[in-house]
This record gives C-alpha cells, structure tokens and sequence, in this order.
C-alpha cells in the first residue's frame, strides 16, 4: 500500500470528523478504503468513546484519527439567558415549548485527561483538535502514546501557533468549509481566508505536513490543492449523503433539494460561528445573533425546537451543516466517493 502522511494509506484523504452526522460506521468504511477515517469524540462519553474505538477496531484494521474539542467551557451557565430565551420565545410559544422544562441536552466536552486515559488503551495513529490544543502536560501524553497530532488552523497565525505548541500536522480550514470554525486566537471572522489563500500562505509558514480543507467536491480539486503544496486533503460535506453517514432525512433533504443551497456562518446553533445551510432559523434570528449564549451553551434551548421542527419533517431549526460546496455529495457508498474524489490525484 501506498504509505500517506507516514501512516498505511492508499490515499491522502483524511475523512473530516462530523458529530451529528457520523458514527463509526463512516470511519471504518473510510480507512477500509483507503483513506483515513475520523472519529468525532466532544460529543462522547469516556465509556462512549471506548466503545467505538473498539467497534472501529473489530471492523477494520488500519489507522483512525479522533477528535476532540479544546474550547474553555463558559464559566457562567448561560444556557438560558434571558436576552436569549426572549429572543427564541415565539418560537416556542409557536411549538407549545415551555422553556423551564427544556432539560440540559448533550454535553460537548474539551480534550481532559480522562478522555486521554481512554486512548492510551487504543494506541489511535492520529489524534486532531479543534479550537486549538490541549494542555502542554496533554499534549505530551498524547505524544508519548505514538499518536500523530494535528489541528486546525483558520489563519497564518494559528498554524504558527499550533507548530511552536506541539502539532504534527496542521489542517488549513478555508472560510468554505462546513461546520465548525476551528479559529482559536481570534474571534474576527474578517481575518478568516479562502482555502486557496489559506493553504498557500501556511505551507509557505510552517515546516509540517498541511492538510487542506474546505469546499472540496472532486477530484479536480485534489488534484489543484496537492499540486498547491498540500500533504493531503479533509472532506467532509461529500460524505454527508454517503450510505454509511447517520445524516438525519431533514438534512440529507436539505443536501438534495433542488434550488437555493446558500450557506452561512452563524452562532446561533452552538454560539461559536459554524457553517451550514441557510433555513428558517438563520434568517430569523441571525446569522450571528449578540443574543446567543457562548459555546457551547446556545444549543441547549434552539435544540428543543429542533426536536419538535424535525418530529414534523421539518430543518427550519435543525444545524444543517456543510461547506459552500454541495456539488459533490452523492448518495453512494464511502469507497466510491474516496474513488470519486482521488481518481488520478495522486
């Protein structure tokens, strides 16, 4: 097998780790093919993130990476602030939601050390951030582990930053790509880059393998961001339509409808800026409302109107993630998209 980024894969395609929308199913069936498939871990358990570390392990043998979220928890509970709250009130007088019984909803945690002592039972070959890194004690571990480390850079200045801290691979995430921005040093979304621009201005920077990511929809694009100094590519958004995604129907329709897909950074979904396609609750009440709690405290109460927008078939208030580039989703297994999108690429 070819050996990419150091590691046994056949392709320089690292799937992009997507919570919500992905479970180990995608991930296996990524690596099986070839690629490198990503495990989303913020929103797991430690017992959680056991189980499918070791589910991935009995269906493939071959190199994951897992990721985690590095974001300071909020140190006040904002969840339901009453500029917020007032902000969503028609909503739910709207849904018959009472607002004092919505309950606290699915945690999304930071790296720690208890989520390290699960991974130095697995031994995964890459372990990736976002918002930044863990702690240098934290780092170290993982290191010491065997496990490659990368994290994502939204401007020059963090893949510096992530380069002088401990990173091993630094993935560029150009303003297209979809959901979470990775920015840590800055909140100015003016500072953010296209990819093309982004990739060109790390690679020059930094003296690590970078990883392109962002509004990548086939092989023509590639083909460009290898030619472009890239060590490999992160696609996530042409995975969303796969048959091995857990994508919910209210947003594998939204990927396939015919007609306007406009994306859009927003905050109202999480409270940290994010990008996904524009529905009812983007235009209503953002896409940046100075109203949402900070990460991650904001999907607490917009989560109960997504559960009853969704019971009625309906994404008006559901995150509906992607990057600006749809074009390159298809309803067909994670092998023939990897086919699709490496096809003489490399």
């Amino acid at each position: 097998m070819t050996i990419a980024l150091g590691l046994r894969l056949s392709h320089a395609l690292i799937q992009a780790p997507m919570a919500g929308v992905q479970g180990v199913e995608l991930a296996a069936a990524v690596t099986a093919a070839g690629g490198l498939g990503s495990l989303p871990a913020a929103m797991l358990s430690t017992d959680q993130l056991d189980a499918a570390l070791t589910a991935f392990r009995a269906k493939v043998d071959g190199p994951v990476n897992v990721n985690f979220f590095c974001h300071q928890p909020p140190a006040t509970d904002e969840r339901f602030a009453p500029a917020w709250i007032s902000q969503l009130q028609p909503y739910f007088d709207e849904f018959s939601i009472d607002a004092a019984s919505i309950g606290a909803g699915v945690e999304r945690r930071p790296f720690s050390a208890e989520a390290c002592e699960v991974l130095e039972r697995h031994n995964p070959a890459v372990v990736s951030f976002h918002f930044g890194l863990p702690s240098p004690a934290l780092v170290d571990r993982v290191h010491a582990m065997g496990s490659v480390i990368a994290a994502t850079a939204t401007t020059v200045d963090e893949a510096l930053w992530l380069e002088a801290h401990g990173a091993d691979w630094v993935i560029a995430q150009g303003f297209e790509a979809g959901g979470h921005r990775g920015n840590f040093l800055s909140h100015d979304m003016a500072q953010q880059l296209d990819l093309s621009a982004l990739l060109e201005g790390v690679v020059a920077a930094v003296d690590l393998p970078v990883i392109a990511a962002g509004g990548i929809a086939d092989a023509a694009d590639v083909r460009r961001l290898l030619s472009a100094g890239a060590s490999a590519v992160q696609v996530g958004t042409a995975f969303l339509l796969c048959d091995e995604a857990t994508t919910s129907d209210v947003h594998r329709q939204a990927l396939s409808a015919d007609g306007d897909k406009a994306t859009a950074i927003t905050n109202i979904f999480s409270g940290r800026p994010a990008r996904g396609i524009v529905n009812r609750a983007i235009r209503e009440l953002g896409p940046i409302s100075r109203n949402a709690p900070s990460f991650p405290q904001a999907a607490t109460a917009i989560t109960a109107l997504r559960q009853q927008a969704e019971a009625q078939g309906s994404g008006d208030f559901s995150p509906l993630w992607c990057g600006t580039n749809i074009r390159g989703c298809d309803s067909i297994s994670a092998a023939a998209m990897i086919a699709k999108l490496m096809d003489s690429a490399h």
